[in-house]
């Protein structure tokens, strides 16, 4: 078993290393065509070291940068031919590709950079820490209550965007040491403001159910994927209604180590295109597209598993059922907005017509999806997040401003 692992793992290794000589290949030829960046036109860079495999955590902040850009400008640093060809051809903002320390160097010689993101803890982020007068910021890639939110590595940043009062208690109680006040900014989720978006359908009086299950999982402990538990039954029940419109969003890995969650995926979208040509006006939805934010403001209600589609959900701050996993080794963490949540069991999904319907309805559940919500993310009203990540910025920059007057005098 060892052997077929190990093989498995050099084809893996072997795949990657030729399509990086592909993509490089590629690179070269658009690079060439392009215009060569301004000198000293960019204020901020965002450091991304990853492949094109991680590149949902870019995307989920092109339009918050797009939009700050229009005042600081913005330039993507990749360090990998797959990415740079993806954000060359789906990003807003501009791109650098400095795939050796050589022409990162070079390339921050020549511009501007008073501050740094990062979206993500790439071991190769050590690579960009050693460039001083500068700010480095982690702005992350979402809000979760995983352990990956209380790293010691927030320790290696000057600043740290956070989401709001959730995150300052997590980290008060697991850093030591260190200054939350000085070092953090709560901007709330800014992609909010832009979850809106052209509709791949035309509204009308049906009740609009995004079901966004994850995967299936590599192991018991985290195995929180619900399409062959719940997903198949509740998509049937909220098809035959009538009255609902779903849209379907299951994660990509849907069905990868496990035949049975392949198969009930299928079936959920086999479903769908049957329920589709049945009546052309429900207009449900498989969506496998790379863009997330208008699902979560169109639907009426959404079911999530434990992931981080949840806290997405709650920065919009409208009504969310979480599937409870029928795995009794899956690790759900009793603190945190689960403790409060609606859980969707399986017997419930059976009954999803009447769970969305309560859970739409229930006062009381309205008033503690707020209150998560406002503890997740502080005040979600359309822009104050967008206002706060702005505002942030600012304060920064007139600290690089404070810091290089100060230098100027001691020089």
């Amino acid at each position: 078993m060892g052997v077929i692992s190990d093989g498995r793992k050099a084809l893996t290794l072997l795949g990657e290393a030729i399509a990086n000589r592909r993509a490089r290949t590629d690179l070269a030829h658009r690079l060439a065509a392009l215009t060569p960046l301004t000198p000293g036109h960019f204020k901020i860079a965002v450091y991304f070291a990853d492949g094109k495999v991680n590149m949902y955590q870019m995307r989920q902040w092109y339009q918050p940068l797009a939009g700050l850009a229009e005042k600081w400008p913005v330039v993507v640093l990749t360090r990998t031919a797959t990415a740079a060809a993806q954000l060359l051809e789906e990003s807003p903002l501009d791109v650098a590709y400095v795939r050796t320390v050589r022409e990162l160097e070079d390339t921050l010689e020549e511009q501007d950079i008073r501050i740094v993101f990062y979206v993500n803890q790439n071991a190769k982020n050590f690579q960009m820490f050693r460039y001083g007068r500068r700010w480095h910021v982690f702005i992350n890639h979402g809000e979760s209550d995983k352990m990956y939110m209380t790293t010691n590595q927030f320790k290696a940043y000057d600043y740290a965007f956070i989401a709001g009062e959730a995150a300052r208690e997590r980290l008060t109680q697991a850093l030591w040491d260190y200054d939350l006040d000085r070092r953090t900014f709560a901007i709330g989720r800014p992609q909010a403001d832009h979850f809106a978006g052209r509709l791949p359908f035309v509204p009308d009086e049906r009740t609009v159910v995004l079901y966004a299950p994850t995967w299936e999982g590599d192991r018991a402990s985290a195995a929180y994927g619900s399409i062959a538990t719940h997903g198949v039954s509740l998509v049937k029940s909220l098809l035959a209604s009538g009255q609902h419109r779903v849209i379907y969003r299951p994660h990509p890995r849907s069905g990868v180590s496990d035949h049975g969650y392949a198969q009930a995926n299928r079936e959920i979208i086999s479903m769908i295109q049957h329920a589709n040509h049945a009546d052309p006006r429900a207009q449900h939805v498989y969506d496998q597209g790379i863009e997330l934010g208008w699902q979560l403001a169109a639907s009426d209600v959404a079911i999530v598993d434990i992931s981080a589609m949840i806290y997405d959900r709650l920065a919009v701050g409208k009504p969310v059922l979480v599937t409870r996993p029928v795995n009794p080794a899956a690790e759900i963490d009793a603190g945190g907005y689960l403790q409060e949540c609606e859980w969707l069991t399986v017997e419930g999904a059976a009954h999803i017509v009447t769970e969305v319907e309560r859970v739409r309805d229930d006062a009381e559940a309205t008033a503690r999806l707020r209150r998560w919500s406002r503890h997740y993310f502080g005040n979600t009203t359309p822009g104050e997040a967008t206002a706060r990540f702005h505002a942030a910025v600012d304060t920064l920059m007139e600290r690089w401003e404070d810091f290089a007057a100060q230098e100027g005098r001691n020089a």
